[in-house]
């Protein structure tokens, strides 16, 4: 007796469905293209078939609802029951859901759905692990623009799903100056006042963050204000012994005194992240959460149904 579907209602806010449904389709006709001749070939149109879905490695799973919108898309009459919520945690050999239908609509949609899925798992595995180590401290973990081209909104979904809270979604949504701006803008003064000003004649409800480099750039962006973040960027740095040198941000830290949000970057892994959190700042981020995911190992196997 199969169990019941079980659905998640965390369905990110800048993804519609109909934004997804286009990806998917994209991606489908990438793959399949004007048919899978394999597939044709071999297996008859009337044959049925049943699949597990099995975890491989202990993580987080997520990208279910992606995963069965794909078998949707391929044949409105496939079925998918999972077993599991987007964003349980599964041990290798946990059967986290099933799909039946025709074998030629699961054979079409199995490497879409199971590359979509380990992805997301993948980030939200290591997310999940990331916010483990400094939940004590109560720090954020956020994500980053590193993201691959057209799967941004699918890693952000992941890295929520993992329990981490996302940042900007692209250029648009927040005034982010790095230090590249800084140069370009003539200084620190110059480019928060330019900021300011651009928000304030578009009439932009966004977030104003800008990155410091140095104690005598937090001093610098002190003096002048009007930003709401401040990206402390490399400030735990590694000393030529391999030790983790943490006392820069804390003092970065104490100097802003919670007048603005405090972010670190540079230097997130798993084995710093516990220090650079006890530091007391806000939230941290990490690129590799994304950039480097390594996917989590799931499988399909499929096993033959009578026809129907």
């Amino acid at each position: 007796m199969s169990a019941a579907p079980i659905t998640s209602t965390d369905w990110p806010p800048y993804l519609d469905k109909a934004t997804l449904d286009r990806m998917l389709r994209q991606w489908l006709a990438e793959d399949i293209g004007p048919g899978d001749v394999t597939t044709e070939a071999t297996v008859p149109p009337d044959q049925q078939a049943r699949g597990l879905f099995l975890a491989k490695a202990n993580g987080v799973v997520a990208g279910l609802q992606v995963a069965a919108r794909v078998f949707q898309l391929v044949d409105p009459d496939v079925r998918v029951c999972w077993q599991q919520a987007d964003g349980s945690r599964v041990t290798a050999g946990t059967l986290f859901g099933t799909v039946e239908g025709r074998a030629r609509s699961l054979l079409m949609a199995e490497r879409l759905a199971l590359n979509l899925l380990q992805r997301m798992s993948g980030i939200a595995t290591a997310t999940r692990r990331l916010v483990e180590r400094v939940r004590p401290y109560g720090t954020k973990v956020l994500d980053t623009r590193k993201t691959a081209p057209g799967l941004r909104l699918l890693d952000k979904w992941a890295v929520r799903l993992g329990g981490g809270t996302n940042h900007r979604l692209g250029l648009y949504d927040m005034i982010l100056i790095k230090d590249n701006h800084i140069v370009a803008a003539g200084g620190i003064r110059e480019a928060i006042e330019a900021a300011r000003r651009y928000r304030e004649q578009h009439r932009l409800d966004i977030p104003i963050e800008i990155e410091a480099q140095s104690l005598e750039d937090v001093d610098a962006i002190l003096a002048t204000g009007g930003v709401d973040w401040i990206l402390l960027d490399n400030f735990a740095r590694r000393l030529p012994d391999g030790t983790l040198d943490v006392e820069p941000l804390r003092e970065a830290v104490r100097r802003i005194g919670g007048r603005f949000h405090t972010e670190a970057s540079g230097n997130i892994t798993l084995e710093t992240a516990e220090a650079i959190a006890a530091t007391g700042v806000e939230a941290i981020s990490c690129g590799a959460l994304t950039h480097s995911v390594q996917a989590l190992d799931l499988s399909l196997e499929l096993s033959l149904q009578a026809a129907l």
